[in-house]
């Protein structure tokens, strides 16, 4: 059976890898994961210990959980895609470099707004945590949008990669959250989002998530359920 992955709604980091899934185009199924529901039960925690998204539950029944493994298990599948690179060259490096910067740096920065978006309105540290996550994210925009002067993509090349497909799932929090006015603070880094929002997986990975009729360019099967997928997390 093609790789099922989990992922979280709403608008979780688990976005890019159905971009990458769609990019790469090789059959895979999805399992929709409801993260305010804290997720629990037995046949989930087989998939993902920790409960969290994305996990991918590969062919052979193992699981692999975290963006990062994730993204390079996809790159890897079909090294001519350009998602990914072979281990040991320059190029595999330069990407390993921007994706691991995306999944720590950038992605940890917004933790304190994600605490106070759950925070009630008048909650005395709830702008505290805004001002916090406003700081650190700023740098890591400013950092990214540096990153791209003479690029097209993130992770340099002639196409698009992993870190594209990582990025544009994370770099909507900023005004998901109401921090940052993206278009006017980050003008070139906009741009490169608007690049990518009219990117067909990219669309498709919207659909998806806000479950709307969604259209695949790549090799999507369907969505399974935890039910469904009980034999085989038993086996």
């Amino acid at each position: 059976m093609e790789p099922v992955l989990f992922y979280g709604v709403p608008h979780g980091c688990s976005f890019g890898s159905i971009v990458a899934l769609e990019w790469l185009g090789e059959p895979y199924r999805l399992c929709r994961i409801d993260m305010m529901s804290k997720p629990e039960g037995e046949a989930f925690a087989r998939v993902s210990p920790l409960g969290e998204t994305p996990a991918l539950l590969l062919e052979d029944g193992r699981a692999l959980t975290e963006s990062f493994a994730i993204m390079h298990n996809i790159g890897a599948r079909k090294l001519e895609r350009k998602l990914g690179f072979a281990q040991g060259t320059p190029e595999f490096d330069r990407l390993n470099s921007v994706l691991a910067y995306l999944h720590t740096t950038f992605h940890s920065a917004f933790s304190p707004g994600w605490t106070a978006y759950k925070l009630a309105e008048g909650d005395p540290n709830r702008q505290v945590l805004r001002s916090l996550a406003r700081d650190k994210a700023a740098r890591s925009y400013a950092h990214l949008q540096d990153l791209l002067d003479g690029r097209e993509w993130l992770a340099g090349g002639d196409a698009k990669s992993l870190a594209d497909a990582y990025f544009i799932g994370i770099a909507r929090w900023g005004e998901d959250l109401g921090l940052f006015d993206l278009r006017k603070e980050y003008p070139r880094l906009h741009r490169h989002m608007q690049k990518l929002e009219a990117d067909p997986g990219v669309i498709f990975a919207h659909a998806i998530e806000d479950e709307n009729p969604a259209t695949s360019s790549g090799g999507f099967r369907g969505h399974i359920t935890l039910d469904e997928l009980n034999p085989r997390l038993a086996a």
